[in-house]
């Protein structure tokens, strides 16, 4: 006997029939979605014991390091599975082994061959942003292989070597370090298309020196879906930040004309800065108390006597009179005869609240500004060889 459905029954049937099949195209849809959110570290832990612990941490806003997750070494392997709104710098690092396996994690399948006597060495594969920063520190790698080679040299040469071979050498160092410093800004600039160049921003920010005017126009050159993620909004906002403190003392940026000053010497007479034009000049900010500014006076008296014949002034700009100190005017007049400072010296003996250390933003100490004849800043903070080279290049040789 045949079984007739009527036509609404027939309808339902065939609406429920189509809702199934869009519920089921709709859960493996997202079952592929959710895959392509989460990572899966991993890890080949040879030689690591049963029961050893990896920590997988981050960096926080703050500059601290989080634990972010955790796992136990069994048969020499381990996995860490979760998941990461955008590529970032992590940490894994395993109780007992000195240092940290630094990677870019995002949510792709991570392989980690931890190697457990060198953290940093270890072989990291399967996330695309990790590329870069794989490029990175092969950079870096060589800029130590290159210092490496020229300290093995300076060995060779033995415990007195030749004056002009080591000042050779000194140069040849000086330049490394120069380039070396110079490295990540360079990075960034050639690479703004990658997590990591955000990463390393928000990394070098925090260093001293960190050039704000030239990382500012290397992230305005990202690409416009880096800019609004989540870290490139965190590095706008510290660039931001750090460009408002900029403007406050861009007018004592290198190529800007030194503000002019006036200030007593210790016999109470006036120094003022215009009267030194002509002259190269240093300002030199420093203090009795200040250790590492006492370390430093020979290779400024050194500077001094080789060119001051031609043409080279210093003023000192003394920043004694420390609640610690009971009399601040002798401790400064006896530092500048014990040193040998044959200088223009100048103090109110208001320790940081000099009016001259204050309008020349000096937080700390020792601190150098190096003033063409013109009064431009043509550089800033240059020490023992650094210093030597920049007077020769204004002054020609002593």
């Amino acid at each position: 006997m045949l079984l007739y459905l009527p036509m609404h029954n027939l309808k339902i049937e065939k609406m429920k029939k189509v809702l199934i099949v869009l519920v089921i195209t709709l859960l493996l849809a997202s079952c592929s979605q959710d895959k392509g959110k989460e990572y899966m570290i991993n890890g080949n832990a040879e030689g690591i014991h049963n029961g050893i612990r990896v920590r997988l941490a981050k960096i926080d806003e703050k500059g601290q390091q989080i634990i972010k997750d955790s796992a136990i070494v069994m048969d020499g392997k381990f996995s860490i599975k979760g998941s990461v709104e955008e590529p970032s710098v992590y940490f894994l690092s395993a109780d007992g082994s000195p240092g940290n396996v630094v990677f870019m994690l995002e949510n792709s399948d991570i392989d980690i061959d931890f190697n457990k006597e060198t953290p940093m060495e270890s072989k990291v594969t399967g996330s695309e942003s990790n590329k870069s920063y794989e490029a990175f520190q092969n950079g870096m790698l060589e800029f130590r292989e290159e210092g490496d080679a020229i300290m093995s040299e300076f060995r060779e040469l033995g415990e007195e070597p030749a004056p002009q071979k080591r000042d050779s050498i000194r140069k040849v160092m000086e330049d490394l370090r120069q380039r070396q410093a110079a490295y990540p800004l360079k990075f960034v600039q050639e690479n703004n298309d990658s997590y990591f160049s955000l990463n390393l921003i928000q990394l070098e920010s925090s260093r001293a020196g960190f050039d704000i005017v030239k990382y500012k126009e290397a992230y305005e050159g990202f690409p416009k879906d880096l800019k609004e993620s989540k870290r490139g909004q965190i590095v706008k906002q510290k660039l931001d930040e750090l460009y408002k403190q900029y403007e406050k003392t861009a007018y004592l940026e290198v190529g800007k004309i030194a503000p002019n000053f006036e200030s007593q010497t210790p016999d109470g007479k006036l120094v003022n800065l215009n009267d030194l034009k002509g002259k190269v000049t240093i300002i030199d900010f420093w203090a009795a108390w200040c250790g590492p500014c006492r370390r430093e006076n020979p290779n400024v008296v050194k500077a001094y006597e080789q060119y001051h014949d031609k043409g080279l002034e210093i003023i000192g700009v003394s920043l004694d009179g420390a609640p610690n100190q009971k009399d601040p005017k002798k401790a400064w007049l006896d530092a500048i005869e014990k040193d040998g400072l044959e200088w223009n010296h100048v103090s109110s003996l208001m320790y940081f609240n000099d009016p001259v250390a204050k309008q020349y933003n000096i937080t700390s100490i020792p601190a150098t500004y190096i003033l063409d004849e013109e009064g431009k800043i043509v550089a800033k903070n240059l020490r023992g060889f650094a210093l030597e080279r920049k007077l020769r290049e204004l002054l020609g040789n002593p």
